[in-house]
């Protein structure tokens, strides 16, 4: 087992050569490359697959062993000084390992297609390799600043590939927000770890936990100190996960490809925050203040990124919400001290998270010919509707991923969120009140997106996107250049059922066993391709689907509870997930997690299920049928034929202008951030020219004025040099008594 272990350091670096000859030839020889492009997804998916299977047979050996490896070696020694590298082999790790490599494989051979038109291939592809490898790096770390260097890495890959499509200034502004945002929480992140290499003089994980369980509880070192630095080691994971109120960064991300949304939310940048709160929560547990305060934070985010999923109209941004959301009920479990509960919310949801995004990817491929290649309309899902009989497999897999989202059984989420919600019960009422509730409110959006995207009747008024019969479609291709694409719009178009006056224009009714042909076009590298739409995405976009549903459906269950043995208190055994992590933090100290009863589990079980669906019933009631969608969005057709304007409507309509425009957040940070910043600099610009300058500038012009009044006191005539002379002396004789 030991000798496994010694070459587990090869995990990170696996991907490293096909990521290193893409990139050497694309600065060598790039036309060669270029014309082999589609060959390097292979290596780049094989070398990832195999870090896969070691990742596998490491989390075999630890279930069966339940040992934990760690290996360094000396970087830097210098005095006292001892700077080492290596890797810490642990259940938290596996568990990382293969949550990496296996959502890394499908997005991998999901962009493969996706990708497949966009003159960044190659780039897209070294990118996201890199930014696999850069995680894959972080989980494996035996220390502080060798996490810090791996977090500077995906915070780098994260701002290249949110920026993907730099030339849409949407895009360069989005990275740029995601950079500038995480560069407050990375920086509270190095404060805190130069803090406490002051305190305890070594960045080594074992060090920190043993002077956390020795020093902190009998005083021996300033624990105001302490909850400092413990602070801002929080603040990074803040800023990473995306929690309140360093959350702003997330919903822009979006402007990246669609690959890219499911790798950040599902396994990579958004879990490292969780991650790095998981391996240092024994130095947390020792300080309550803290926990406390991790737990506040994870239930204002969870609550907030729900209400502002409520009335989104972009697919893939309401998805970002409820990715805040469930990071917010992940925090909380960690706050509390559920360390199970939360890594095992983290594995349910990176896997129905990317089932989602992905998902999204493909309703998107299937809108972009029918309201043009501007992400503006082809992820609105006020133009969608009635997709469901032309994407029938990306719908059922859409579904089980929203209804393991709103906690249905058996569905994956189901099992970790009421593990959480029942912890957060037993912590504090407040905390179970706003989870429950919460957990109804995602029922609701999760389904108001199914029902907007797939229900109903296609909302797109064509005549809005081409007048004629023939029309053209535009993509911003990498680097700038717009690519044509001839299309047919031969729609068929006829009344819809009757009572739908409101819209009635607008929805076009498509028979049943009819699809609208829009006909065809060639790709920018002459390939000709006729498709129908709206139509399925290929195989290849379609198995990381099916793959993904698999585990939506069958992951949860290594958290169902079984017996094993007769207990005389009734108390059933932990899970198969909690048997295996609990070395991970008993490795430090013991674990916190108590034994659940069995009829405590049922009775909660029932409670979430039923708020989960009593929120599908309440999507169902105003979203559930197409033609009534604009009156149940907006809230104003009602109120125009009230002119009085009940209370109801009011609330409703407060409701939605809160969620729409993102809890007023953004205007805020707008409006004191950068407005401010912008002020105080020009005050500080006006300040420097207005008095630094010019009294500068005034000395310089005054020595100017006297040198131009002095020169001719000198002019060489003896009596102009007698007559000053007796004026001096006749001063110097009257002011002398």
């Amino acid at each position: 087992m030991e000798h496994t272990y010694q070459y587990a350091w090869v995990i990170p670096l696996l991907p490293l050569p096909v990521i290193m000859s893409m990139g050497f030839g694309l600065f060598l020889i790039p036309t060669a490359t270029k014309n082999l492009r589609r060959i390097w997804a292979f290596p780049s998916i094989l070398l990832l697959s195999i870090a896969m299977v070691f990742s596998v047979h490491l989390s075999i050996q630890q279930i069966n062993g339940s040992s934990i490896y760690q290996y360094l070696w000396s970087w830097t020694i210098n005095n006292d000084f001892s700077l080492e590298f290596g890797y810490l082999i642990d259940p938290l790790t596996s568990i990382m390992l293969i949550l990496i490599t296996t959502v890394g494989i499908l997005v991998l051979i999901y962009s493969d297609d996706y990708m497949s038109h966009d003159e960044g291939y190659l780039r897209f592809f070294v990118y996201i390799s890199f930014f696999n490898t850069s995680m894959l790096g972080l989980v494996t770390s035996s220390n502080l600043i060798q996490i810090y260097f791996f977090w500077e890495l995906i915070g780098m890959c994260s701002y290249l590939l949110i920026g993907f499509w730099f030339t849409r200034p949407i895009a360069a502004s989005a990275c740029q927000k995601a950079f500038v945002t995480n560069r407050v929480g990375d920086f509270g992140l190095l404060l805190g770890i130069l803090g406490f290499f002051w305190i305890t003089g070594s960045l080594e994980f074992r060090d920190l936990f043993k002077i956390a369980n020795n020093w902190i509880p009998n005083n021996g070192i300033n624990s105001l100190l302490t909850t400092l630095c413990a602070f801002l080691l929080f603040l990074g994971a803040v800023a990473k996960s995306a929690q309140f109120p360093l959350h702003v960064w997330l919903p822009d991300a979006m402007e990246g490809p669609t690959p890219i949304s499911a790798l950040i939310h599902a396994a990579t940048m958004v879990a490292a925050g969780i991650f790095l709160l998981a391996r240092l929560l024994p130095l947390f547990i020792s300080l309550p203040l803290i926990m406390s305060f991790i737990s506040l934070v994870g239930t204002i985010t969870l609550f907030l990124g729900a209400t502002l999923a409520l009335a989104q109209r972009d697919i893939k941004r309401s998805l970002a919400y409820s990715t805040m959301s469930q990071l917010g009920y992940m925090m909380l479990a960690l706050g509390i001290g559920s360390y199970q509960a939360a890594l095992f919310h983290l594995i349910t949801h990176a896997y129905s998270k990317a089932l989602l995004f992905l998902g999204s990817g493909s309703v998107i491929h299937s809108m972009e010919p029918l309201v043009g290649y501007s992400p503006d309309k082809s992820q609105n899902m006020v133009l969608m509707g009635g997709l469901r009989k032309y994407v029938p497999i990306t719908r059922t897999t859409f579904l089980c991923g929203t209804l393991s989202l709103c906690g249905i059984p058996p569905l994956a989420c189901f099992w970790s969120k009421d593990e959480i919600l029942s912890n957060s019960w037993l912590y504090s009422p407040f905390f179970g009140i706003i989870a429950s509730f919460t957990a109804g409110l995602t029922a609701f959006y999760m389904f108001r997106i199914y029902l907007l995207t797939f229900d109903g009747y296609l909302r797109v008024n064509f005549q809005n996107y081409s007048s004629t019969k023939e029309g053209s479609l535009y993509s911003i291709s990498l680097w700038g250049k717009s690519i044509s694409k001839r299309v047919n719009r031969d729609f068929v178009l006829s009344t819809t059922k009757s009572g739908a006056s409101f819209f009635s224009q607008n929805i076009p009714k498509i028979p049943g066993n009819t699809r609208n042909k829009i006909g065809s076009f060639s790709t920018p590298f002459g390939a000709k391709n006729t498709f129908v739409y709206p139509h399925e995405t290929g195989n290849t976009m379609l198995y990381p689907l099916l793959i993904l549903l698999l585990f939506t459906l069958f992951i949860g269950s290594i958290g169902i509870h079984f017996d094993n043995g007769v207990k005389d208190n009734g108390i059933s055994e932990l899970t198969v997930l909690s048997k295996w992590l609990t070395p991970s933090i008993n490795f430090f100290q013991e674990s916190s997690n108590s034994p659940i009863n069995s009829y405590e589990f049922l009775t909660n079980a029932i409670s979430s299920v039923s708020l989960a669906i009593l929120g599908l019933f309440i999507a169902y009631i105003f979203y559930g049928s197409a033609y009534y969608f604009f009156q149940n969005l907006h809230f104003k057709n009602s109120i125009k034929r009230n002119p009085k304007k009940n209370f109801l409507d009011e609330v409703k309509k407060k409701i939605y202008n809160w969620s729409y425009n993102r809890g007023y957040i953004d205007f805020f940070y707008t409006r004191v951030f950068i407005l401010g910043i912008r002020r105080l600099a020009e005050l500080t610009h006006f300040f420097d020219k207005g008095v630094i300058d010019a009294i500068t500038n005034g000395v310089g012009l005054a020595g100017f004025c006297i040198g131009e009044e002095i020169k001719y006191v000198g002019g060489g005539r003896i009596s102009s040099y007698l007559f000053f002379f007796l004026c001096y002396v006749s001063l110097f004789l009257f002011f002398i008594p």
